[in-house]
């Protein structure tokens, strides 16, 4: 970690640098304590594991005292610094610093107003003992000097290749082989975590080449870079599907990962005994029994495909399948399309299937949040992931941490004015699609994208150029209803209007991750753990009580030695540093005692 000379008169920095003293003197004193005064009253303590094993925010003075009682001592953090020179804007100092623990280094982010605390965020960046083999650790490759037993790195690897899950076992089995669990793999190869990840499709990047033939990343690359090995200069701005698929192909040859495509988990079980997972899987037809001490669901954010059950399905004498299993709209020329669902994979299919000369209808049963893909780069991402960004000196690394600075419980007021200005940029679109009839919403608090994201997974579309065709009428749309019937050739919606139907496709979305819990392992252990994902904010699909944080997510669960890997390019690259810190942690015998831990409120 690089520390740049500090300017001794600067104020911002002199407030930030008395702040440091303060809490670093109070939390070495008898009375540490006393640290929690040097926040606001509410003010917001965000830890991801350097403190608390987990991945916790503290709000308010009470909260945070708690925490400090309960970590000091296995902490025992020291080392505070400056990283740089604070900045103030708006009457807010932010600064970058850096700290240790007794285990650990650790990064944080600090915003202060009037000389208290009003964020402040903890991060573990390395296990002290075991840092990756990196930069001045970084292997030689090629084993200088005369031996008659040696092995070349080819050798070396396909040793590994033949006795990983054989004749030794992996300590960590991650399940599910698509970006997430790749670049999980990733982080724990650099911490000589042995791991094996298995994949149902055979290659490396499948999940994305399988899936209908318009699909593309709506996200840009500046927030999709995978860890270690960023996307080229040259790389498109959004990425196609095949790209992205054979990109992740070569990260995982290239990073040197243990992949075992064409390989199912058919059932799992923990041994409390043993303290290991007893993991039988079919790979590509042989039958083999794992025992890896940690697993890993690295299944996306989503779990099963939700599939309605409405009457008069098994009468259809079209076609029907899920949105994950379509295969694009080259065979449905001239055919009767009925599309149920208004977020992204409907839009994307609908214009798929309009481009290739379907009558297509959207069915959209409640308001969906609509952002022009345009206005969200400029107005909500393009302060830390763009190229403009880049150009001003912002890393990869310091957008992940700025961005993961704001507490959830305060994001909303900082998304809240850009999504307000979305609304003023863009109101002849919005009054375009409102005029169409569709039902159009910026989140319950008008806080945009990400919270609804974050919130419940579901309900947006970044319009990548679908909403024009809506508006237009190009796309049929049938707004405030649902599909009440099926006939053999047609559908009946709830407000008896009667459409002909040769393709339904549901557009219905995934059900929690814990269900592939409940496939794998069992549904006590999927009930054991809860639902995974949304933080409790009492909206629509996000039940309360308020949690703070995204339930399971790249943290302990309350099924030991498992847990719960997912969320976007950007979520899946940042929080796999944690989650893998975490695993080796365990794997070295470090003492991780877990503090605050969230009761089980919701199943699925």
């Amino acid at each position: 970690m690089t520390h740049t000379s500090l300017t001794p008169t600067h104020e911002p920095t002199l407030a930030a640098a008395a702040w440091i003293e303060k809490l670093s003197t109070a939390l070495s004193s008898n009375t540490p304590t006393e640290a929690a005064q040097l926040f606001e009253e509410e003010g917001h303590w965000r830890d991801l594991v350097a403190f608390t094993w987990n991945i916790k925010t503290l709000s308010g003075r009470a909260a945070i005292r708690d925490m400090i009682v309960a970590t000091q001592a296995t902490a025992a953090p020291s080392n505070w610094r400056l990283e740089e020179d604070a900045t103030e804007a708006n009457g807010v100092v932010e600064a970058w610093i850096s700290f240790e623990t007794k285990v650990a280094k650790g990064r944080g982010y600090l915003r202060l107003r009037n000389g208290l605390a009003w964020t402040f965020l903890t991060t573990m960046v390395e296990l002290k003992d075991y840092p990756e083999k990196r930069n001045k650790l970084r292997p030689k490759g090629a084993e200088h000097g005369a031996s008659k037993s040696r092995q070349t790195w080819l050798e070396k690897r396909q040793h590994e290749e033949a006795t990983l899950g054989y004749s030794e076992q992996p300590y960590c089995l991650i399940i599910g082989g698509g970006q997430g669990g790749i670049g999980l793999g990733a982080r724990l190869r650099q911490l000589d975590v042995p791991t094996i990840i298995i994949d149902a499709l055979p290659k490396p990047g499948d999940t994305w080449r399988n899936r209908y033939k318009s699909l593309s990343l709506h996200d840009p690359i500046w927030y999709d870079h995978m860890p270690y090995i960023p996307f080229p200069e040259n790389w498109p701005v959004f990425t196609p599907k095949d790209k992205i698929g054979d990109w992740l192909e070569m990260y995982t040859k290239v990073m040197e990962l243990n992949y075992w495509g064409s390989t199912r988990c058919t059932q799992a079980k923990f041994d409390e005994e043993r303290q290991e997972w007893t993991v039988e899987v079919d790979r590509d037809g042989e039958k083999l029994t794992l025992h890896p001490k940690q697993l890993v669901l690295a299944t996306g954010m989503s779990g099963i495909p939700n599939i309605p059950n409405i009457p008069g399905m098994d009468s259809f004498e079209g076609e029907q399948h899920h949105s994950s299993q379509h295969p694009g709209g080259e065979a449905y020329k001239g055919k009767k399309c009925i599309v149920l669902g208004a977020n992204n994979s409907a839009h994307d299919i609908c214009c798929a299937l309009w481009e290739n000369d379907a009558d297509v209808t959207m069915i959209q049963r409640s308001s969906t949040h609509i952002i022009k893909s345009d206005s969200l780069m400029e107005l909500v991402l393009g302060g830390l992931y763009s190229e403009e960004a880049v150009e001003n000196g912002m890393t990869t690394y310091k957008a992940d941490l700025t961005f993961a600075s704001i507490p959830f419980e305060i994001m909303p007021q900082f998304h809240i004015p850009a999504y307000e200005a979305v609304a003023e940029k863009d109101a002849e679109f919005y009054q375009r699609l409102t005029d169409a009839g569709f039902m159009l919403d910026f989140g319950e608090d008008g806080s945009g994208l990400f919270m609804k994201y974050l919130r419940r997974g579901s309900g947006y579309y970044i319009d990548v150029g679908a909403s024009d065709l809506v508006a237009n009428g190009d796309i049929k749309l049938k707004s405030g209803v649902s599909i009440e019937r099926i006939n053999p050739k047609s559908v009946v919606l709830t407000d008896g209007t009667e459409l002909d139907a040769d393709l339904i496709v549901y557009a219905t979305g995934f059900g929690s991750m814990n269900g592939w819990a409940a496939k794998i392992i069992s549904q006590e252990v999927a009930d054991k753990v809860g639902k995974c994902w949304g933080m409790g904010s009492n909206t629509a699909k996000d039940p309360g009580p308020w949690e703070g944080e995204l339930r399971n997510m790249w943290k302990p669960t309350h099924q030991e030695a498992l847990w719960f890997h997912g969320g976007n390019l950007h979520q899946s690259r940042h929080y796999s540093q944690y989650l893998s810190l975490q695993i080796k942690a365990r794997m070295e015998g470090i003492d991780t005692p877990v503090y605050g831990m969230e009761p089980v409120y919701h199943l699925n």
